[in-house]
């Protein structure tokens, strides 16, 4: 098995190891990916909702040439071995400097060090459970077994973890076997025997975990909770902690102080100024229905008047350029629902085009069908029930041939 240094010291940055062995992954043409395994590494290996660590790893050839790789993955086998992802190879006995990427190291540390923060706080104020865990590369998630979470109780389970975090409580790392782990009052316990390592925030939180964690509540630097969704298993709560949470809320006051500039207002106004619009808009929008609406009964009339009557019914035939196909089914219902003996062929050249076939309830012919055939011929897509069908082609020139051979059918 492969010495975990991260275990005891998730600040060490660089280590001495040797390549224990070698495995190439893939090759494609003359380009290969090799994995190595180290007798002792620093790296930590994608696990338990945390992604791996990136660096590099230098040694030098027989001759004296420096090598140099970079590390791009590392992930552990089932035999506790840890390995490696490199693109070049260095031979079994080489003695290899590790250099781990602190950024990323550092990161990762103060969300999952957050993380046990934050589900601790959750167990103590609302007695939830966190199911599952993961750390992304911007946001990171906890599934926690409650249906809901109030805005409020949310809001106390973040005071309480920041609380923590500005008392700088200490983080030790201890071990124990399962039934002394058991007996400390371990908040989860993995199923496994041998030795568990536990994480202990002081007074606060004590947690099996093999991650990479701070030394002590300060290093995480500020938690927040960004949003909530519903689960299967409960709700996820999103969260960033500490350069994220810095991060995340400047790019979310930049983002108000755009849209305030908007209006323009201050930040704090922004949300009723919103409310005020989209009710201006409500407003507007049933004012603009009630005008088409008046429109479509008046253009129906000047249709009606307008078009002669055959001996059993008479049809209305018109392409309108400029309405949308809202407004031809508006008008369609208007000539056909009320009055008896009308068929209705209406097109609309606004983008996307669309026709509207109807009839009167006193008529036989099927709308649908006759459209259906209609569209599907040209390409297009449309259906409907025998008195009202709509649908819509490619291209309005399509719009007049479809319309002619509409009638013809009807003759």
């Amino acid at each position: 098995m492969t010495e975990r240094l991260y275990y005891n010291d998730s600040f060490l940055y660089d280590f001495r190891a040797s390549v224990l062995d070698t495995q190439e992954l893939k090759r494609e043409g003359n380009q290969s990916t090799w994995a190595l395994k180290l007798d002792r590494t620093a790296f930590y290996p994608t696990s338990g909702g945390q992604p791996f660590d990136t660096g590099r790893l230098t040694t030098e050839s027989k001759s004296g040439v420096p090598l140099d790789v970079a590390v791009d993955d590392v992930f552990e086998d089932e035999d506790g071995g840890v390995w490696h992802r490199v693109t070049k190879v260095l031979p079994p006995g080489a003695e290899v400097h590790g250099l781990i990427d602190a950024g990323r190291r550092r990161d990762h540390m103060q969300q999952h060090t957050g993380q046990h923060l934050l589900s601790a706080a959750f167990v103590q104020l609302l007695s939830a459970k966190t199911v599952s865990f993961h750390l992304g590369e911007e946001i990171s998630t906890i599934d926690i077994d409650l249906p809901t979470i109030s805005r409020g109780e949310l809001m106390r389970v973040e005071r309480l973890s920041n609380e923590i975090i500005a008392e700088d409580r200490p983080i030790a790392i201890r071990y124990a076997t399962r039934e002394e782990a058991a007996h400390m009052g371990v908040r989860k316990l993995p199923e496994r025997a041998g030795q568990i390592r536990l994480i202990d925030i002081k007074d606060f939180d004590l947690n099996a975990c093999g991650g990479t964690h701070a030394q002590s509540t300060g290093q995480i630097g500020g938690l927040l909770i960004r949003r909530t969704e519903k689960m299967k298993q409960g709700t996820r709560v999103e969260f960033v902690c500490g350069l994220r949470a810095v991060s995340a809320a400047r790019r979310d006051f930049e983002t108000l102080g755009e849209a305030s500039a908007l209006y323009p207002c201050a930040p704090g106004d922004l949300p009723a100024n919103i409310s005020k619009q989209r009710e201006d808009a409500r407003s507007a929008q049933k004012r603009e229905g009630r005008v088409l609406e008046e429109l479509a009964e008046l253009k129906a009339a000047q249709l009606l008047h307008d078009t002669a009557g055959g001996t059993d019914f008479r049809v209305i035939v018109q392409i309108f350029e400029d309405r949308d196909a809202n407004f031809i089914k508006l008008l369609a219902q208007k000539l056909t629902k009320s009055t008896k003996g009308v068929i209705a062929l209406l097109a609309s050249a606004h983008n996307p085009p669309a026709l509207i076939f109807a009839r009167s309830p006193d008529l036989s012919p099927d709308m649908g069908n006759i459209l259906r055939e209609l569209v599907t011929g040209a390409g297009g897509r449309g259906g409907g029930g025998k008195d009202f069908a709509q649908g819509g082609v490619p291209d309005a020139k399509q719009l007049k041939s479809i319309l002619e051979e509409a009638q013809r059918l009807l003759r």
